[in-house]
C-alpha cells in the first residue's frame, strides 16, 4: 500500500476519520492487522484509492451527468466504488451499498488529492 501510494500517481484516495474504523463491527480491526490476514487489509485499504487526480467538482459533476445519478469507478482494489450528489454533499458508497460522506474535499497531494470520508469502504 505505501508503495502504491508512494509512486507517482496520480491517486485520488478516501481515507475515513478514526471514528469509522471505531465504528466498525468488534474485532474488526484486530482481524485485519493479523500478520495472516495481509491480503484482506491490503484489498480494504486499496478500496479508499482510485487512479486520477479527481477533485469533489468532478466527481459531484460525473454524477449529476450520469443517467442514474451516480459516478461508477473502480478502485486500485478492483472492488466497484460508486458516487452521488445529495444537495452540497457528496457520498461515496461501496459495493455493498454504504454510503461514505465526504467530510473534508480536496486535500491536494504531491500526487493526488485526499477526501476525508466518515465511513469505511468496505469491499465484498
Amino acid at each position: 500500500m505505501v508503495e502504491t501510494l508512494q509512486s507517482d500517481g496520480p491517486f485520488t484516495v478516501f481515507a475515513p476519520v478514526n471514528d469509522a474504523f471505531a465504528a466498525l463491527p468488534a474485532g474488526t480491526v484486530d482481524t485485519l492487522l493479523m500478520p495472516e490476514n495481509k491480503d484482506m487489509l491490503v484489498k480494504v485499504l486499496t478500496a479508499h484509492v482510485v487512479a486520477g487526480d479527481w477533485s469533489a467538482a468532478d466527481i459531484a459533476a460525473q454524477a449529476r451527468a450520469s443517467s442514474d445519478g451516480f459516478y461508477h469507478f473502480n478502485a486500485v482494489s478492483g472492488d466497484a466504488l460508486s458516487a452521488q450528489v445529495r444537495g452540497d454533499n457528496v457520498y461515496i458508497y461501496d459495493e455493498n451499498g454504504n454510503a461514505s460522506l465526504v467530510t473534508i474535499a480536496d486535500v491536494d497531494q504531491s500526487n493526488g488529492v485526499i477526501h476525508v470520508v466518515d465511513a469505511v469502504l468496505v469491499p465484498k
